[in-house]
């Protein structure tokens, strides 16, 4: 029997003969003591589920984030910090749902990241993301079927920098979140039509005075391209919007509950936004639908304890993919990816 070397509540228990005698003479503390074990996990805590939801096996270090369908069904798109939760440099790679075969896409050693929801075009069979490669921010197209080094640039600006892209249903336009370079606040949310040059076709949809729309992120297309969702800070909580796609009016907010409401997408047929937030009475966000015109969220996912964000509708309606960790996803060392049926 091998030695077992094992740290609890600040007891280093390295001695198998000692773990011997506390199991014949203390079964009870033993016992104990072995289901503490179990429920720990050293990458940030063990996910206690009531719910159906299934980790998804996929043999990669790091944190496994920002699942995106691809337009069949049978592949994952998602993004992977190397160095734990939200920590550069990522890399995109693409899990195929029936083999479990992983396939980098876009690996240069910067921060390659997609964002959950409309990030792969059924259309042009295209993938949208954003990349930090110099000289700062912007966003990027590659196949699906394409390699590493095969990516395109689609956004050139001086002043400003891109993230967290998504297409409009026939490809032709992508939105994404923008803020001045070198500036983490007041972002705003801008579209491009990607039959322009790299510098040109852009239009503001939102205004990031604090007066007028302020600070706004995350922008994901309505299946029918009628709408645009997208979450804004104010009065010191995210809450999630949508308005229209061609000029960005008609803003309503959908999200009134307590707490953050964050990372939304469209269900398939438009008619309810997926969402995470904690409601005002959980300790880290699960995951919540809405109807895209408001009304009584409605809880999807039941993770005691712990985190669920990030979460993408399969185009059939029936799963999400969502990243997950069993604590706080700041403090550990990465999310994994899960998918849950909706029943």
């Amino acid at each position: 029997m091998r030695k077992i070397i094992v740290m609890v509540s600040g007891l280093l228990l390295d001695d198998i003969f000692f773990w011997d005698n506390m199991r014949k003479s203390t079964p009870v503390f033993f016992l104990l003591i072995c289901l503490l074990l179990l429920s720990c996990d050293l990458g940030g805590g063990s996910v206690k589920r009531n719910d159906n939801a299934q980790k998804v096996k996929i043999n990669l270090s790091g944190s496994l984030q920002n699942p995106a369908w691809s337009p069949d069904g049978k592949s994952l798109l998602f993004t992977r910090f190397r160095n734990g939760y939200n920590e550069e440099p990522a890399d995109l790679y693409i899990i195929n749902l029936e083999t479990y075969e992983v396939t980098p896409l876009v690996a240069d050693g910067s921060a390659n990241v997609n964002l959950p929801g409309s990030t792969w075009n059924p259309v042009t069979n295209m993938i949208v993301f954003s990349s930090s490669r110099d000289p700062h921010d912007e966003i990027f197209i590659i196949a699906d079927q394409g390699d590493p080094g095969d990516e395109q640039k689609v956004t050139q600006r001086d002043g400003d920098q891109g993230y967290e892209p998504s297409f409009s249903p026939n490809g032709d336009f992508i939105v994404f979140e923008s803020h001045v370079v070198d500036v983490e606040g007041d972002g705003k949310i801008v579209k491009k039509d990607l039959g322009q040059a790299i510098n040109t076709g852009f239009t503001d949809l939102t205004d990031p005075n604090p007066l007028i729309d302020g600070d706004c992120r995350q922008p994901n297309w309505s299946p029918a391209g009628n709408l645009i969702l997208y979450q804004r800070f104010a009065g010191g909580k995210w809450d999630v919007w949508v308005m229209n796609a061609a000029d960005g009016g008609a803003k309503t907010q959908v999200t009134t509950a307590p707490g953050d409401n964050t990372d939304a997408c469209f269900s398939p047929d438009g008619g309810k936004i997926l969402y995470s937030a904690d409601n005002g009475d959980l300790k880290y966000a699960n995951l919540y639908t809405i109807p895209v015109g408001g009304g009584i969220p409605e809880r999807l996912t039941f993770n005691n304890g712990g985190y669920d964000g990030a979460p993408s509708w399969s185009p059939d309606g029936t799963k999400v993919a969502f990243e997950s960790c069993g604590g706080d996803p700041d403090d550990s060392s990465g999310t994994t990816i899960w998918i849950i049926e909706i029943e």
